[in-house]
């Protein structure tokens, strides 16, 4: 990350009026903010937007029954979003809402002038359409008949009417060239290979109109006023609309092209395929990079409304803290993956680095220095070997939190943070300042020069630290007594720019402790998880086989096993450990991560399209902090693994039995 670059614009999805927020819309909202907040404490330009999606036809359906109009209904609905955005302190400096005539303004002029071009052409389309994604599907693209997004897979239905459509096809050559010449384009790496594996199959047009006999709600089209625009040629425009295309050239030329955009990965294709052709349409250059974050899981599952177990970002930010939640979202996912959710994950995290180290090294700090420095923070006297080591490892976590955010790695950012942190305690308690308290003028002398240390470690932490935990680190400084609302980063970057004999303000517990939650025996109360002998007698006459020999099991124990074909999409290196792959793999019709001790036996491009069996219902597990869902199956072969693959044309998805 430069602080040269002329400009930073971040952007995240509009999201859909109707939704509840959830941890899925929290986090990307969130990680928009911090990766903002950020460029502007390198005093980086800097724009961030963010917005809901108003139109189509669920909104429509969900104000009839209401009996209300679709206008009222956004209009209540979207304060959802607008007040958490508020509550989780997030400082976007716009919201941009598709029903607006800033925004309806320019996805007119827009289907005007591609119309006027032949850009855009009407034609009879014959299909299957899923109401619940507002999506046009081929016999082909269709799962057992069904909608084949993930966390859908809902009925569909026959429709057969005229529409118009974007020639989106005559752009696939241009796009997959532009993706290969412009590999920061779309990120991870991965999933700028799920996009070019998309686009080895046909484009088709993409069809953009909706007859306004089946669904009025939306932007009328201007060349034809018996039809609206279908949502996504709506909804993409949203982020040049916001910030002054067709109005404002000065201002358009001020933030555009977009630096980052985030999505998450169930809409990667929208925005690297349909986006990308209709801006080159437009004669709009392309955003830097889109950027596709993984999903939240509990257990195995994405979190969804339809299957009950989606978390509540309110909720969790009332429980334990604004800040706890937002540092919890940014130092648990690795961007890019997929991460697990659960509140023992959270609660054990919140402890270890904001209870333990960084509250109680506060706590420490302040207190000493009241009890014998009249609450003066201390000079500091000459470095020693011990005081060099935690200056050093303290300015390489600064520097190493900089380069991360550039890197879009916050969680290696934030672990080199609480690094310096947790070295500052080791530090304290090298040096036992409260044993030198009880010595002679010289052990005084160094117990300044250990609480200086101590503090100037939290001065430089906590800046680092402001763009995730705002109100929290605004308080930690102004107990350590900085003037700075904000931080300067320019002051982040040197030891020593703590003046002595500031004067420290008492400071409660920063981050109280959590005591974790008893957990339940679960054995009591049919809970899940229980003994079934605990919850269900065998049946009185029946016989069931038990294996008496030692190793052997009986075919339940075995069938309960999900073994799958799965297709390697990329292959890449845990960081730090030599032995270990993160693989992206195709489980037939959705992708999962796994982790796999297979470094020593497999360069990472030789993997790529091997078709693999894979453990499928295997608990996550988190691996040097990377999410791992699922297990490959490999025997030994000398000191080498190899791999069971398939190679009787099995699709990914299909069970080995």
């Amino acid at each position: 990350m430069s602080e040269q670059n002329e400009h930073f614009y971040v952007t995240t999805p509009i999201y859909y009026v109707n939704d509840q927020p959830h941890i899925g819309h929290a986090y990307t909202t969130i990680l928009a903010d911090v990766l903002a907040r950020y460029h502007r404490l390198l005093g980086v330009p800097t724009h961030f937007l963010t917005g809901t999606d108003e139109h189509g036809q669920k909104v429509q359906q969900a104000a009839t029954q209401r009996g209300v109009s679709p206008k009222d209904h956004v209009d209540t609905y979207v304060t959802r979003f607008t007040d958490l955005w508020q509550h989780l302190c997030v400082t976007n400096d716009d919201f941009i809402r598709t029903t607006e005539p800033r925004h309806t303004k320019i996805v007119q002029q827009v289907l005007t002038d591609l119309y006027n071009r032949d850009e855009i052409y009407r034609a009879e389309y014959d299909g299957w359409y899923c109401v619940t994604c507002e999506r046009f599907y081929t016999e082909k693209d269709l799962a057992d008949g069904l909608c084949p997004e993930p966390g859908c897979h809902k009925p569909v239905e026959r429709i057969t009417e005229t529409n118009y459509f974007f020639r989106m096809s005559k752009y696939q050559d241009w796009l997959i060239q532009y993706i290969e010449e412009h590999p920061a384009f779309i990120q991870p790496d991965f999933r700028r290979n799920e996009t070019l594996g998309f686009l080895r199959k046909p484009l088709t047009d993409l069809c953009i109109s909706r007859p306004k006999t089946r669904m009025s709600w939306g932007i009328e089209l201007p060349f034809d006023h018996d039809f609206v625009t279908y949502v996504w040629f709506d909804a993409l425009l949203n982020y040049v609309s916001a910030i002054g295309y067709g109005v404002d050239d000065a201002l358009f030329r001020k933030w555009w092209p977009a630096s980052m955009q985030l999505i998450g990965k169930d809409i990667l294709t929208t925005h690297t395929v349909y986006w990308p052709t209709m801006l080159h349409a437009m004669g709009v250059p392309l955003p830097e990079t889109v950027f596709a974050h993984g999903w939240w899981l509990i257990g195995r599952d994405k979190m969804s409304k339809s299957a009950g177990n989606v978390v509540n970002p309110m909720a969790l930010a009332e429980n334990y803290g604004v800040d706890a939640f937002r540092y919890f979202l940014m130092a648990e996912m690795v961007l890019g993956q997929d991460a697990s959710f659960t509140e023992e994950g959270f609660v054990r995290r919140y402890n270890a680095d904001l209870a333990n180290d960084l509250g109680n090294l506060l706590s420490r700090v302040v207190r000493m220095t009241l009890s014998h420095f009249d609450g003066r923070v201390p000079p500091c006297g000459e470095l020693a070997t011990e005081e060099l080591q935690l200056r050093d490892v303290t300015l390489e976590a600064v520097a190493g939190m900089r380069d991360a955010v550039g890197r879009m790695r916050i969680d290696q950012g934030l672990g080199g943070l609480a690094g310096a942190v947790r070295e500052a305690n080791r530090y304290l308690e090298l040096r036992q300042p409260w044993t030198l308290a009880k010595q002679g003028p010289e052990a005084r002398v160094l117990m300044g020069t250990t609480l200086y240390c101590a503090a100037e470690t939290l001065r430089m932490v906590s800046g680092m630290l402001y763009p995730v935990m705002p109100a929290k680190m605004a308080a930690l400084r102004g107990a350590l007594g900085c003037a700075d609302g904000e931080p300067d980063y320019s002051r982040l970057r040197h030891w020593g720019e703590l003046a002595s004999g500031t004067a420290l303000q008492p400071a409660g517990p920063l981050f109280p402790r959590i005591q974790p939650a008893a957990k339940q025996d679960p054995a009591a109360k049919g809970a899940v998880g229980a003994p079934k002998s605990a919850s269900k007698p065998k049946k009185p006459g029946k016989e069931v086989p038990v294996s008496t020999v030692e190793g052997i099991v009986s075919y339940d124990t075995f069938s309960q096993l999900d073994l799958r074909v799965a297709r390697i999409l990329s292959a890449e290196p845990v960081e730090g450990a030599d032995k270990l792959l993160c693989l992206q793999v195709d489980t037939g019709g959705d992708s999962r991560q796994i982790v796999a001790g297979i470094a020593k036996s497999y360069e990472p491009a030789v993997l790529v399209g091997k078709h693999v069996v894979i453990v499928a219902n295997l608990a996550p597990a988190r691996i040097r902090g990377v999410t791992s869902q699922g297990m490959l199956l490999a025997a030994d072969a000398g000191d080498q693994l190899r791999l069971v693959t398939v190679e009787c044309g099995a699709e990914p998805g299909a069970r080995v039995r």
